[in-house]
């Protein structure tokens, strides 16, 4: 394990690289040392962190638990830094290679993640371990890009690790180096005068059918600076970053091409954590409203989409509304209506102070979308 500090685009960071050479990465005597130093550090001068992960990730090999058979319990090692940069200091995992254990939840707790096509994948126990337990399963079959990119446990997914490090300080790019800062305004390059006619009409009038959400995002937002995060799970909603007059914002907007709109509990989980890394960091949010309501049916409830639809709910409520604005793009269910309100009116509310906004654009509805009206029509007498 390799650890120290370096510069990205001219701001200080701490990088922390596992080497796979040497006991494939594992915390064996006192590597996990260095792992714990790093992350502390990160900490206590409030730096980004940006892991290099490959291989158990500092966690212990089989010889180490032959020599010493104990777990982690109550201790595991540089844990408690790891939670608290959370709320303290963005943080970036790169899965370089496979990442199982610790590893894999160095890749997960994180502001955000990217794995590598074909070369990385992130499993709690590799497929040895695997097949102990009656599975048949290869490294890619178990923790491939497929699997962790579309459940949500990985935010992007790039070809080589050149981009994942571009990835690294794009994302960067958007958050300031710690909690007690705000994040920083770059030179605009893009024509304030610059105007799109397609937007006059690319929301169809009908209500029912779909449009490029993200055609609309790069053209409100500062030309080239929306930045996806999340691509390939909750798919009914786009979120990322991107910038308004050089200023950075979080972003949220409805998809109608997958569920019409509709938030599935993944979608709400997506929102939540896009959110969650708006508050820390002090981003607004501009949600670009699209959504008929919640997913409804059999298999949308055993996902959980009433538990998770309550925690996004509170999410958008108690969090976003001092900081965020509502553009209802074409239908805003019940649930949309009543935070843009909310937020619209924060000010007044328990004292808080809030710069919260809603507006409609020129095909927009606030009548909440029943499925019912997408069905044909029974004609009469039959």
């Amino acid at each position: 394990m390799v650890f120290g500090r370096a510069t990205l685009d001219g701001r200080p960071a701490v990088i922390l690289g596992d080497d796979f050479t040497v006991r494939g990465g594992a915390s064996d005597a006192s590597i996990a040392g260095k792992m714990l130093m790093a992350e502390q550090m990160a900490h206590e001068y409030g730096l980004p962190i940006v892991r290099m992960i490959d291989g158990t990730g500092g966690g212990g090999s089989v010889k180490s638990l032959e020599a010493n058979p104990r777990t982690y319990i109550p201790t595991t090692p540089a844990w408690e830094w790891i939670v608290d940069n959370m709320a303290r200091s963005p943080v970036v995992s790169l899965a370089l290679g496979p990442c199982a254990g610790l590893g894999a939840g160095r890749v997960a707790a994180s502001h955000f993640s990217v794995m590598v096509r074909g070369l990385s994948q992130v499993f709690v126990a590799g497929p040895p371990v695997a097949r102990a337990i009656g599975e048949e399963i290869d490294k890619e079959g178990l923790g491939g890009w497929e699997i962790q990119a579309r459940n949500g446990t990985v935010d992007n997914v790039v070809d080589s690790e050149g981009e994942a490090f571009t990835a690294a300080k794009r994302f960067l790019s958007y958050l300031p180096s710690n909690a007690d800062e705000l994040p920083a305004r770059i030179e605009p390059r893009d024509d304030p005068e610059r105007r799109e006619d397609f937007l006059i009409d690319i929301v169809p009038k009908d209500g029912k059918t779909p449009y490029k959400p993200r055609r609309i995002i790069e053209a409100v937002f500062d030309k080239g600076s929306f930045f996806e995060t999340g691509e390939f799970w909750g798919r009914p909603v786009v979120t990322g970053f991107a910038r308004i007059d050089g200023y950075p914002v979080a972003v949220i907007a409805g998809d109608p091409f997958f569920m019409d709109g509709a938030w599935t509990a993944d979608a709400c989980e997506k929102i939540i954590r896009l959110v969650d890394i708006a508050e820390t960091f002090h981003l607004p949010v501009v949600h670009l409203v699209d959504c008929p309501g919640f997913a409804v049916g059999v298999k949308h409830e055993r996902a959980g989409v009433t538990r998770m639809g309550v925690r996004v709910m509170a999410a958008m409520y108690r969090r976003a509304c001092r900081s965020a604005l509502s553009l209802s793009v074409r239908r805003m269910g019940l649930r949309d209506l009543r935070c843009s309100i909310r937020r619209a009116r924060a000010g007044g509310i328990a004292g808080r102070r809030a710069t919260g906004a809603a507006c409609r654009w020129r095909a927009a509805s606030r009548r909440p979308t029943s499925a019912s009206s997408r069905l044909p029509k029974t004609p009469k007498g039959s």
